[in-house]
């Protein structure tokens, strides 16, 4: 009976420690060192919440960047619903192969000035299926498009997509990017729509 009790008082002492102490003071150090981080990365143009740096969003009217596909849900970046993640098809499923094939397919239609090859990223998920980002050869095969919609030249499109490109992290992690949501946010502000 003695060795229960203890046992007891030892799960009360770790889970308060562990439980509450040590994510509350995470947490305080999170929101005093990394305010922006600690909120989600939140952007929030004049004060409203219009999404996350660390989430894509879908984009489908022709005078914006489209972002890369998505696993996460029916609608796509629906971290909710989906939970994140891949498909996890395998390169033989047909299902993949179809998707692939139909992205495709709607990105030739969409970009009938674009000639190259596809950049992969423009019909293949993220590992989380919520990836906010694309190649920079991705926002290139798409510079045409927004620029005819908004009635812009290319050059002007081509110098927001530069001016909005992030290179590797500490100049050797990972690749050449750009954050979908920010660089439409750019082009609204620069290059706003008339109604």
């Amino acid at each position: 009976m003695k060795q229960f009790i203890i046992a007891i008082k030892v799960t009360l002492v770790l889970t308060l420690l562990t439980g509450v102490a040590y994510p509350l003071l995470v947490t305080g150090l999170a929101k005093v060192l990394f305010p922006h981080q600690a909120a989600g990365s939140l952007i929030q143009p004049n004060g409203k919440t219009i999404g996350s740096e660390l989430i894509g969003q879908r984009f489908t009217r022709p005078e914006y960047f489209h972002g890369r596909p998505s696993a996460a849900g029916n609608d796509g970046y629906d971290a909710v619903a989906a939970g994140g993640g891949a498909s996890n098809y395998g390169a033989t499923n047909q299902k993949l192969v179809d998707r692939v094939q139909g992205d495709l397919k709607t990105f030739r239609a969409e970009n009938p000035t674009f000639t190259g090859p596809v950049p992969a990223d423009l019909v293949t998920t993220s590992g989380s299926g919520l990836d906010p980002h694309i190649s920079p050869a991705s926002a290139e095969a798409q510079v045409g498009r927004v620029a005819a919609a908004r009635g812009v030249s290319a050059d002007a499109v081509r110098q927001l997509v530069t001016a909005n490109s992030e290179g590797r992290q500490f100049g050797i992690l990972g690749e050449p990017r750009v954050n979908v949501l920010k660089l439409n946010l750019a082009l609204d502000s620069a290059v706003p729509l008339h109604k």
